[in-house]
């Protein structure tokens, strides 16, 4: 079944990756009335425990949001609002903006679809870290495989798709570091096959809704 998803731009303002959360709390503050899909925050404070329907990435130094469904309908209301920017007090007016919503229709697939990751893979939580840390090379790739397949999952579940097909994926990922709340965390870079269509720029795997494990297919 067909779901929307829209994806707005700002090509005129120069972010670094890392700046992806900032865009968060900006909007989030900005517009923390208009709804819970901006901050994934119950009205409790409580953080909601879900796929986030709204993600802030910045994709080649572009400032990026990309909502799907529900939140898709939001970004586009709140679209013409949106009039400036402002990361680390500093204001960037918005003169250039432009969005794009698409209809999408993810789902199992017979043949394998390539992907890569335009940023960080933040695959291993706590339970799986210690299971990584000791595995040999090829133990390592299935693990994040089994993961992976989860990601995916987790992701069909959210937006209410079920799949009858047994998932099976093959990462070439290379493993990199990255700070993220001032403790080193083990991240991953490369591509990916699995036999599920998948919108581009939705993100996979832990804090996507700060701009983590975006995907972008690619020609097989």
């Amino acid at each position: 079944m067909p779901i929307t998803q829209s994806i707005i731009r700002f090509p005129e303002i120069n972010l670094q990756t890392r700046d992806a959360h900032k865009l968060r709390g900006y909007f989030g503050n900005l517009f923390r009335e208009k709804s819970e899909l901006l901050h994934n925050h119950m009205g409790n404070g409580e953080l909601k425990y879900e796929y986030p329907k709204v993600q802030y990435k910045v994709i080649e130094n572009t400032p990026t949001l990309v909502g799907i469904m529900e939140g898709a309908q939001l970004l586009t209301d709140l679209f013409l609002k949106i009039r400036e920017l402002n990361i680390d007090d500093q204001i960037y007016p918005v003169h250039q903006k432009n969005i794009e919503a698409i209809q999408i229709e993810p789902g199992a697939t017979v043949a394998p679809q390539s992907y890569q990751f335009e940023t960080y893979w933040m695959a291993l939580n706590q339970k799986n870290h210690s299971e990584y840390l000791e595995a040999n090379a090829l133990e390592k790739n299935k693990l994040l495989e089994r993961v992976l397949v989860g990601n995916c999952l987790s992701f069909l579940k959210s937006i209410n798709q079920f799949v009858d097909t047994r998932l099976q994926a093959r990462v070439q990922v290379t493993e990199k570091q990255t700070h993220f709340k001032n403790n080193k965390m083990i991240v991953f870079d490369g591509l990916f096959e699995i036999n599920v269509n998948l919108p581009d720029w939705i993100g996979l795997g832990k804090q996507v809704s700060r701009g983590f494990g975006t995907i972008r297919r690619i020609n097989s």
